[in-house]
């Protein structure tokens, strides 16, 4: 049985949380209204998630390990997964249980597809004699024109099916062929596409930064300084640097300040401005500057913590 659907959001987590076949932690890197929109097609193997974001983001994704993922780029000014720059027509083939850094600098639509690794092991081996396997890390392919093309209509196709839910239920032979069809053309994509940008040389840089993120749940409630960061996650303040600069596009202390500024923000976006003000918040947060938070707050976000806590409210 198929069935699909259509969700929008206004709330960050609310939006990271509706991607059911994979956790991803949002980081908002710029300021606006966030609003999401996220359309889902399960099938009966084959599970699709077209996304549409509004604002520049650094996401951090982590894949269950029991499932096959793709996922790609569908319109972005700026990409960058796993530390590689991709292309509108790339697709991103994902190791199992992989946790991966998505950039996006500007508002952006991607797609993530998942699958039963065995099945599509059986589907590989029945069109090309040889089966797929996942691959340890993050592998960018870039298909072939034909067969990108193919995959992108076959794509566009499941998206209007679930948007059309009420339609699914009353044509099951069309869900059955399509997801027959999709099955197919991301097969030949893998087989018939030219490797991207090589990341054998970044494995050792995409585990530095798993446990990157290790540390900083670890130590959420503190502000950890780069020497404590760095004994946490065993290297070097440069390889550090290094790391970051090219899976997040910006240094250490930058993208935690970054995290704690969005923990805020959510903070004040929930509170009641009759019962909580912005100093407890900030507090809570560990800016205890106060003049020193609202200016990098409206700085990053477009406007003040004050706004912030008493707009949502009233809508």
């Amino acid at each position: 049985m198929a069935d699909g659907s259509t969700q929008t959001f206004t709330d960050p987590d609310g939006y990271a949380a509706a991607i059911g076949d994979a956790r991803l932690n949002l980081t908002m890197t710029g300021a606006g209204a966030f609003r999401a929109e996220i359309t889902s097609l399960q099938l009966q193997h084959l599970k699709l998630y077209r996304c549409c974001e509004s604002l520049p983001r650094i996401g951090y994704l982590s894949l269950s390990p029991k499932l096959t993922f793709l996922s790609f780029p569908i319109n972005a000014m700026s990409a960058t997964f796993s530390g590689s720059s991709v292309q509108i027509g790339d697709i991103i083939f994902h190791g199992p249980g992989e946790r991966v850094h998505q950039r996006f600098n500007g508002g952006c639509q991607w797609g993530l597809i998942a699958l039963p690794a065995q099945h599509f092991a059986d589907c590989s081996e029945a069109l090309l004699g040889r089966s797929f396997v996942s691959p340890g890390i993050s592998k960018v392919v870039r298909p072939p024109r034909t067969e990108k093309a193919r995959f992108q209509h076959l794509f566009r196709q499941a998206c209007h099916l679930a948007e059309a839910r009420r339609k699914i239920a009353e044509l099951p032979e069309v869900a059955r062929a399509l997801e027959q069809d999709m099955l197919h053309a991301i097969v030949h994509c893998l087989a018939g596409g030219v490797p991207g940008e090589a990341l054998k040389a970044r494995n050792h840089h995409a585990a530095v930064m798993v446990r990157f993120e290790e540390a900083l749940s670890k130590l959420a409630d503190g502000r950890p300084n780069m020497s404590r960061l760095c004994a946490e996650v065993g290297v070097a303040e440069r390889t550090l640097r290094m790391c970051c600069a090219e899976f997040l596009g910006m240094s250490p202390t930058r993208y935690v300040l970054l995290q704690r500024l969005n923990k805020a923000r959510a903070a004040l976006q929930r509170a009641n401005p009759s019962t909580t003000s912005v100093a407890e918040i900030a507090r809570d947060h560990q800016f205890l500057e106060l003049g020193r938070f609202a200016v990098t707050y409206r700085v990053t976000f477009g406007e003040s913590p004050s706004v912030t806590l008493q707009r949502d409210t009233r809508t």
